[in-house]
């Protein structure tokens, strides 16, 4: 009673002294700390319950299949695991790596979701043949496989305002060694503390006193998480009073877990160029080409080192600042019981092994990311695009791509000082399901300017010309490809009163020539007889069903006066190279979002074909152009096993050069030229021909069937009749025909012809080619007004 007393007597006395100062606290209690306090919370509840985190719209190739009797190469299959981030340890037993031995290669798969599907990770063997995959089998079953694939490579990223790289993780799929670790680590009593550890803050002072430096920090799990979303990096004692207010606030709101999660994926961890790593998950990608649940102890343990300073222990820069900071933190999972020590001491032992480049690529390839973004622009606007979180899966065929720059490069290089001015673009595609695999626009790899397969039209010249021929095989009744066409000279007057007088590359006649001659040697004058016999206006219809709109009324339309891009004359070709399918070319195949659910899948469904004994004549035409005629440079080569069916094309003056060209399996399209529109002194055969033979030498693609397709057979046709005949008649010309379309007569070849042989119109065959013939007449202009 006493004490109490004299207490209350000390107050009295006291209070004079304190009461100024009291009431001024409680002020600026009532007034501005709890006012201000009261802001922050808002900001604290309404920044955190609301969090979007920013994720990236990730671009991906398509998935690598690997089947018994696919076209593949070692090294094609190499440079594809090399794209796809895999690295070769030697072993092939950890996911993302892979092993040599011979012609027997042993790969980890990492498994993916796509808009198909997908499939879970494996362990397989794959073993080569001569140019195809002989045998997969599953290393886990020792079963082979019928079919399997490869997780696409990543060639494209869609950043939002922030270049944020980012996949979001839920806390229960992390594996236990980071939780734990990252706690250990970071935050020894994040499960006790209330957002702020002032044990741990007396621990770091004393250490700091005592080393004479900052050598230990005192900041929470919770604190750093504050600070990296609401705050800035500066040292003030503001910004301090705020993180530890706000950490209060945020620890009073929110539950552990819900708190440790955004950390996990908000935490900063690595910088490429403009592009920020943020998260784990993103980070186990970046650095390792895996996800986190493939980790091994001790690159989880590198990951966790690198909150403490992502740049300063930058493992491709730093590596032995990297490795001295990861294994102390594997002693660290030892000293809490989150490693034995044996574990630890091997991991130790490990080197690093990140990948040498990260995997963010933001686009590598633009001339086909503009295509991309055409194709699915009717679907997502660029807006929903950079809100990102979503997966595109697009068609392309990374060796395809990585190859075609290659061919360009080579050729360019080939061409030497002649190459300066001159430009190329190219489209390379699926021959079956119009599948764009590949496509340059510049000379230049990843150039992000003007993109010449999509944009740039240019006269194609002769690369016309198989269409015309189709028309006519069209009506099997009339012509074949025995038939004789009029290569003399022709004089036309046009509607303007000039008078057009179209001529042939080697500036010769050639009298009457069966049609395949005509179309392998390029003839112009009989190409232009015939599209006037078969009728300008069927010509012109059926060019302007593939969506053409300029196409012109005069005849020499019939020689190339038609300015397309290459990705409309790959539009094209896709439809001979696929067997008469009038298929859209795509170059996405779906979008999945960021929860897995596919949002939208492109498929094209094949009709049963349109003209196919047509298409399948000029198939066999075109190859005989890659045997002996213009682009007989093919079946002098290695590639003559490929029976290519191809076509070259060359425009007035020289100024562009152009070869399509396909196998069983791809086609391939190639311009050259000046952006100048000058000349370039470059045939077809001289120039774009040579892309395309430098991408196949390295491209695996199934060789053409050189037998016929169903509908057609081989038939002896005496050209000037165009009537069957006897195989030893003199001048006739075996060709494929539609079966059925030839009367049952057999023409005999009479006694005289047989004995002392007669005229041949078809002897302009065995003649040596000249390098091209397929430029049209220098004077050749469309008629005025068309």
């Amino acid at each position: 009673m006493a004490l109490l007393t004299r207490t209350r007597s000390f107050a009295r006395a006291c209070w004079p002294w304190v009461r100024i100062p009291f009431w001024i606290g409680l002020g600026l209690l009532v007034g501005f700390v709890l006012p201000y306090t009261l802001v922050l919370n808002k900001r604290v509840q309404q920044r955190f319950s609301d969090l979007v985190f920013a994720v990236p719209t990730r671009v991906f190739a398509r998935p690598l299949p690997l089947a018994a009797g696919e076209p593949m190469t070692s090294a094609a299959l190499q440079l594809e695991l090399t794209f796809a981030g895999y690295s070769d340890d030697g072993h092939g037993k950890v996911a993302g790596s892979w092993a040599r031995q011979g012609s027997s290669y042993t790969i980890s798969s990492r498994g993916y979701a796509g808009p198909e599907g997908g499939e879970l990770p494996k362990r397989i063997q794959v073993t080569l043949g001569k140019g195809t995959v002989a045998a997969v089998r599953d290393l886990a079953t020792g079963k082979p496989l019928e079919l399997t694939h490869l997780d696409p490579a990543r060639i494209a990223t869609v950043y939002g305002a922030n270049q944020v790289e980012r996949r979001i993780v839920r806390l229960t799929d992390l594996p236990p060694l980071l939780v734990g670790g990252l706690q250990a680590v970071e935050d020894r009593s994040f499960k006790h503390n209330i957002g702020i550890d002032f044990g741990g803050i007396l621990r770091a002072a004393f250490a700091n006193l005592r080393a004479g430096r900052t050598v230990q920090g005192a900041s929470t799990l919770t604190q750093q998480l504050v600070r990296n979303l609401y705050l800035s990096r500066e040292q003030t004692f503001t910004r301090k009073i705020n993180e530890a207010l706000m950490s209060l606030l945020l620890e009073m709101h929110y539950s552990k877990d819900r708190i440790l999660e955004a950390y996990v994926n908000e935490v900063f961890l690595g910088q490429q160029g403009g592009q920020a790593v943020h998260g784990f998950a993103a980070a186990s990608e970046f650095y390792y080409g895996r996800p986190l649940r493939d980790l091994r102890p001790q690159e989880i343990a590198l990951l966790v080192g690198l909150v403490k300073g992502p740049s300063y222990y930058d493992p491709r820069r730093y590596p032995d600042r990297a490795l001295a900071r990861r294994n102390l933190v594997l002693q660290e999972f030892v000293d809490t019981g989150l490693l034995a020590p044996e574990q630890a001491k091997l991991a130790q032992a490990a080197p690093l092994d990140v990948i040498r480049n990260g995997q963010l690529p933001h686009n590598r390839f633009p001339a086909f990311m503009q295509l991309v973004r055409q194709q699915i622009t009717a679907d997502f606007d660029e807006d929903t695009l950079r809100a990102g979180n979503l997966s595109i899966f697009t068609t392309l065929d990374p060796a395809a791509q990585l190859y075609t720059e290659q061919a360009v490069a080579t050729t360019m290089k080939e061409l030497g000082k002649r190459a300066d001015p001159i430009q190329a673009a190219g489209v390379v595609t699926d021959a079956h399901d119009g599948s764009v695999l590949a496509m340059v626009g510049s000379k230049i790899p990843g150039d992000q300017g003007f993109n010449r397969a999509m944009d740039s039209q240019r006269p194609i010249g002769s690369t016309i010309k198989p269409f015309v021929y189709l028309v006519a095989l069209a009506n099997p009744s009339r012509w074949n490809l025995a038939t004789a066409l009029d290569d003399s000279p022709l004089s036309m007057r046009m509607p303007n009163g000039t008078l057009w007088e179209p001529h042939n590359d080697d500036n010769e006649s050639h009298g009457m020539v069966p049609m395949v001659d005509a179309l392998a040697h390029s003839w112009n004058i009989a190409s232009i007889r015939l599209g006037l016999a078969v009728g300008l206006p069927r010509v012109r219809g059926f060019l302007q069903s593939f969506g053409l709109t300029n196409v012109n009324n005069g005849p020499s339309l019939l020689i190339g006066a038609l300015d397309l891009a290459p990705l409309q004359v790959a539009q094209m070709y896709e439809y001979i190279a696929s067997d008469g399918h009038a298929l859209p070319l795509l170059s996405v195949r779906g979008v999945v979002d960021g929860n897995g659910r596919t949002v939208k899948r492109y498929e094209v469904q094949a009709g049963k074909g349109e003209y196919q004994p047509a298409v399948r004549l000029v198939t066999w035409a075109m190859q005989q152009v890659s045997l002996y005629g213009t682009a007989h440079s093919l079946g002098d080569s290695s590639l003559a096993s490929l029976h290519v069916a191809g076509k070259t094309g060359t425009s007035n003056d020289l100024r562009d050069s152009w070869f399509a060209g396909f196998t069983g399996e791809h086609l391939g399209v190639f311009w050259m030229g000046r952006d100048d529109n000058k000349p370039t002194h470059l045939f077809g055969a001289t120039g774009a021909l040579r892309v395309w033979r430098n991408l196949f030498a390295k491209l695996p693609t199934r060789p053409l069937p050189a037998t016929l397709g169903d509908g057609l057979q081989m038939a002896w046709i005496n050209p000037v009749d165009g009537r069957p005949t006897e195989s030893q008649c003199s001048g006739a010309k075996q060709v494929p025909v539609v079966a059925g379309s030839l009367s049952g007569d057999v023409e005999g070849c009479g006694f005289w012809q047989t004995l002392f042989g007669g005229g041949n119109p078809a002897a302009a065959a065995s003649g040596a080619a000249p390098a091209d013939a397929d430029a049209p007449p220098v004077a050749v202009q469309p008629p005025s007004g068309n």
